[in-house]
């Protein structure tokens, strides 16, 4: 089988990714601008070994095109996310959309005639979740990279599926607006109290699920450019945090700050017909395979 290059794939859902990927025999190629590889040991174990794990930039594409020679598929992630876009919007830009960009050429260079992007339930605003209206830097890129994508495959021939998560979470989210749920599972499995940084309602979705929504996306025969939500199980951030303190008594975990700029109800899309799955992990089973997974990774240090 020929390689599959992971983009911005030493971020956490990269690492699941590549997880998943090494178990289906796979030869995977990692993308990122950082050679940390903590959380590739963290999550995808003694197997990370087998990477290989190519330091460069997103915006460069010269470096891109030659780090997907003789790959059969792309699994693009490699992103600024909501804070940081609102922050830089012109680095914003860079890295998201021409950086996305980049990676379409890199495929048209090497002959690629399949890739797995990430997009976002950000390209719905919080009143609407069937008709895109992001209010967000980061969601604006979004939608315009699903607009490129479909560009790609009327002019070039190009495949692509791109994945829009609500609120991903799971061993290893530790960055981003809406990583407070599995931030606050690590922190209360070692004894220290927790604030979540938003309130409200939204929809979470275990990163399992993700990780093997884009695998299935990379890997099978796809044709058209398709744009599919990803959603799991919504529930009140009062609710994630009583969740965590069923698995973890005596935790202490508040919440505080504006709710999530995105619809809490996302309208399903045609995922299990495109893809042949759907996700299958409850918010409780999630959070217990979370907070499992901290117990462990804590006890070991």
């Amino acid at each position: 089988m020929t390689p599959v290059l992971v983009t911005g794939g030493g971020g956490f859902l990269g690492c699941w990714i590549a997880r998943l990927l090494l178990a289906e025999g796979r030869e995977v190629r990692i993308f990122d601008r950082s050679e940390d590889r903590r959380l590739a040991r963290e999550i995808v174990g003694e197997a990370a070994d087998r990477l290989r794990w190519i330091v460069g930039d997103i915006a460069d594409a010269e470096a891109l095109a030659r780090a997907a020679e003789g790959c059969g598929s792309i699994v693009h992630l490699a992103a600024l996310l909501t804070p940081a876009c609102a922050a830089d919007p012109l680095l914003g830009a860079r890295i998201n959309v021409i950086g996305t960009l980049n990676v379409f050429e890199a495929a048209r260079a090497n002959g690629i005639s399949q890739v797995a992007y990430a997009s976002s339930a950000a390209v719905f605003g919080p009143d609407d979740g069937r008709y895109p209206h992001p209010v967000t830097i980061y969601g604006a890129f979004k939608l315009a990279c699903e607009g490129c994508a479909r560009a790609y495959w009327s002019d070039a021939g190009i495949a692509s599926v791109g994945l829009r998560p609500t609120v991903v979470y799971g061993p290893g989210r530790e960055v981003g607006l809406t990583a407070g749920p599995t931030i606050a599972c690590r922190e209360v499995v070692a004894g220290r109290p927790y604030v979540i940084g938003y309130s409200g309602r939204q929809d979470l979705i275990f990163v399992g699920d993700v990780a093997a929504a884009f695998v299935a996306a990379a890997t099978g025969s796809h044709r058209g450019a398709h744009a599919i939500s990803l959603g799991g199980e919504a529930a009140e951030v009062a609710e994630v945090a009583a969740m965590i303190a069923a698995q973890v008594p005596g935790a202490r975990i508040g919440f505080d700050g504006p709710e999530v700029p995105m619809s809490s109800e996302i309208a399903a899309t045609d995922a299990e017909r495109i893809l042949g799955l759907k996700p299958r992990t409850t918010l409780a089973e999630g959070i217990a395979l979370t907070v499992a997974h901290y117990r462990r990774i804590l006890g070991e240090r």
